[in-house]
C-alpha cells in the first residue's frame, strides 16, 4: 500500500521517523510521498527521500506560507529536478485562514503551475474553501498537461468529473471513514478507481477508529478497507489499482 501524504517532515514526526516507518512497513504500506509546504520542510523532504529508499520528495509552498517569498521559487525550480522529487506542492488555495492574501495566493499558485510545467512534473493540490477558483485557476493555466492530485478533495461530484478530463487524481484519506464525509463518498462511489490515490496526511485527519489521535501511515488500510466498501469491491484491487495510479501520477 502507498501513503502519498504523509508529512514526516514535521518536527514531532520527525524525530520519530525510524519507527515511523517501521509501523508502516508492518502495515504493509511500504511506498510514502512526503509533501513540503514551505522552503524548510520541502528541504527536509528532500533530505528524507535520499535517506530512505521508500520515501518520495514533493516541493512546494503551501497558499498559507508563501508570505514574503521570492527567490525561494528559483530553489523550488532547480531541487524540483532531482530524481526523488515526484511532484511540486502541495500548493494552491487556503482562504480558511488570512495569512495571505488571495492576490499572493494566485500569484504563488501559478507560479508554481509554470514550474511543474517547467520540470514535467505533476502537481499536489491543496484547496480549501476554494474549489472553484482552484479548478478555474488550473485550467487556464493548463496545469492539465502535468496533471496531479487534488490533496484531501472537498469539492462536488460534479465538479470532480470535471477534473478527470485534467488528467487529475484524488487524495482519499481519513474523511473518508468520518460519518459527516459530505460529498466524498459519492465521489469515491461515481468515480472511477483509476482516479483515486491513497493518503493520511499524517498527523492529521486520523481515520476511525482512531479519530483524534495522531494520525500515521500505518493507517492507510483503513482508508483503503473504506474505499472496498463504498465501491463494493475487494480490498486487493483497490490497492493493486492504487498501485497503477501512483506509478503513471508520480512515476514510483
Amino acid at each position: 500500500m502507498i501513503d502519498t501524504h504523509c508529512h514526516l517532515n514535521i518536527d514531532r514526526i520527525y524525530e520519530k521517523i525510524e519507527l515511523v516507518l517501521k509501523e508502516a512497513k508492518e502495515a504493509n504500506v511500504n511506498k510514502i510521498i512526503v509533501p513540503g509546504f514551505d522552503l524548510e520542510s520541502s528541504k527536509l523532504a528532500l533530505e528524507i527521500a535520499k535517506k530512505y529508499d521508500n520515501c518520495y520528495a514533493a516541493i512546494g509552498f503551501h497558499p498559507t506560507e508563501i508570505k514574503g517569498y521570492d527567490e525561494e521559487y528559483a530553489w523550488l525550480e532547480m531541487a524540483a529536478k532531482e530524481d526523488c522529487v515526484v511532484a511540486i506542492g502541495e500548493c494552491g488555495f487556503d482562504f480558511h485562514w488570512d495569512t495571505t492574501t488571495k492576490e499572493e495566493q494566485i500569484e504563488a499558485f501559478i507560479k508554481q503551475i509554470e514550474i511543474a510545467k517547467r520540470v514535467k512534473k505533476p502537481l499536489i493540490i491543496h484547496a480549501r474553501e476554494a474549489n472553484q477558483i482552484t479548478f478555474d485557476t488550473l485550467k487556464k493555466h493548463d496545469a492539465s498537461v502535468v496533471g496531479g492530485v487534488l490533496h484531501a478533495y472537498a469539492g462536488s461530484l460534479e465538479l470532480a468529473k470535471e477534473y478527470t478530463k485534467m488528467n487529475f487524481c484524488f487524495g482519499i484519506g481519513g474523511v473518508i471513514t468520518f460519518k459527516n464525509a459530505s460529498s466524498l463518498p459519492s465521489v469515491v462511489k461515481e468515480i472511477d478507481l483509476k482516479y483515486l490515490i491513497t493518503e493520511t496526511d499524517s498527523p492529521y485527519i486520523t481515520p476511525v477508529p482512531f479519530r483524534g489521535k495522531e494520525n500515521a501511515p500505518k493507517y492507510i488500510p483503513y482508508i483503503v478497507e473504506k474505499i472496498a466498501s463504498i465501491k463494493e469491491i475487494d480490498q486487493e484491487e483497490v490497492i493493486k489499482q492504487v498501485q497503477q495510479n501512483v506509478l503513471k501520477l508520480f512515476k514510483i
